[in-house]
């Protein structure tokens, strides 16, 4: 069974626990409406075209000897957040964008979720810095020195909002949550352009300080050893089981604040990489995932909990084209179909997009 929270900007949020800061949604609601306000004699050309992230490759070594696993049936609130980022269409000074996050939780045999967006910004090269800036600013009550981020380029803005975003719902579950497992989606590398590594501890000690533990899946990887990726090498051995990896290494400034795992947690030939906090004790670490395996549904070795998230999140056709009725309709923005010069030049050999 799966329930609905809807999010409105009343200070009182239906995550687990109802105390939550309401700073940055709102932000996100009053930028995104001046942001289409600015607009109105503006035209947009639709892309649909969805952002995406990869891993960063590295050496290491991967242990053959599998961690067997026993589901613990132990009552345990799982949790996980996701989020969306998707470029609608194109002005002659910037872009449309909308961003989307959702949070689900699993407790006493039912699913509850809770979305926030999609927040529809117009982003020019004028007003990203007021965008980034004032987001930013009410992510944090505090900036640190030498880890501000400066204001990306334009092309980068969708998935830097997005990933403000969702580090602010991690930091609200990592609040709320008691005695939890926490999904994320991803690694948890930090040191990177949208995820400096103070952001990432503060979220963990938090984690940690309400005894949660983080688990982090990442749907696909780069990870390699002995010119393999690290999901293919899967020993013929009863599941669920993980394998443990040595030797990871990053050039700095990037920092990898997990123990990475590959996780088999089925009969079923698939396989994750999973980062378990490095902070949490190995006893510990292994309980989180046995508890994980014993409160909620597997399928293809993957955690239902953070599938729901993810497409809670992910924007449909029917969706942009909805979005697109509204900025026309409410913002009085012509849609113009510009054509694809690469279909235009090179006919079915051309590919979609832009170089």
């Amino acid at each position: 069974m799966i329930e609905q929270y809807t999010i409105t900007t009343t200070p009182k949020y239906n995550f687990p626990q109802p105390a939550m800061d309401t700073t940055l949604p709102q932000r996100f609601i009053e930028l995104s409406l001046n942001s289409l306000r600015q607009v109105r004699t503006n035209a947009f050309q639709l892309n649909l075209q969805q952002d995406s992230t990869t891993d960063t490759p590295t050496q290491l070594q991967l242990k053959r000897q599998p961690l067997p696993l026993t589901p613990r049936h132990q009552e345990t609130l799982i949790a996980a957040v996701d989020t969306s980022t998707i470029k609608i269409g194109e002005t002659q000074t910037g872009i449309i964008i909308a961003i989307r996050g959702a949070t689900v939780w699993k407790q006493n045999r039912h699913y509850r979720y809770t979305r926030l967006g999609p927040f529809i910004f117009h982003i020019t090269e004028e007003n990203k810095n007021a965008v980034y800036n004032s987001i930013e600013k009410a992510y944090f009550n505090v900036q640190y020195s030498g880890t501000h981020q400066a204001t990306p380029p334009l092309f980068q803005m969708p998935t830097r909002l997005a990933s403000l975003l969702e580090r602010w719902l991690q930091t609200m579950l990592a609040k709320t949550v008691n005695n939890g497992v926490l999904l994320f989606d991803g690694s948890l590398t930090s040191g990177t352009i949208d995820t400096p590594t103070q952001r990432m501890r503060e979220i963990l000690a938090t984690a940690r300080r309400n005894s949660n533990t983080v688990l982090a899946f990442s749907k696909a990887t780069s990870l390699r050893t002995n010119g393999y990726l690290i999901t293919d090498q899967l020993p013929e051995q009863e599941t669920p089981y993980l394998l443990e990896t040595t030797g990871v290494r990053f050039k700095p400034p990037t920092v990898l604040l997990g123990d990475v795992y590959v996780a088999r947690l089925q009969k079923a030939n698939m396989a994750f990489r999973l980062d378990i906090d490095k902070e949490i004790p190995t006893p510990n670490k292994m309980e989180a995932v046995e508890k994980l395996l014993g409160n909620d549904v597997l399928q293809q070795s993957y955690p239902e909990t953070l599938r729901l998230a993810h497409i809670l999140c992910t924007f449909t056709a029917n969706e942009v084209l909805a979005m697109q009725h509204f900025t026309t309709r409410r913002h009085g923005i012509q849609i113009i179909n510009r054509p694809d010069m690469h279909r235009l030049l090179f006919g079915p050999f051309g590919k979609e997009g832009y170089a």
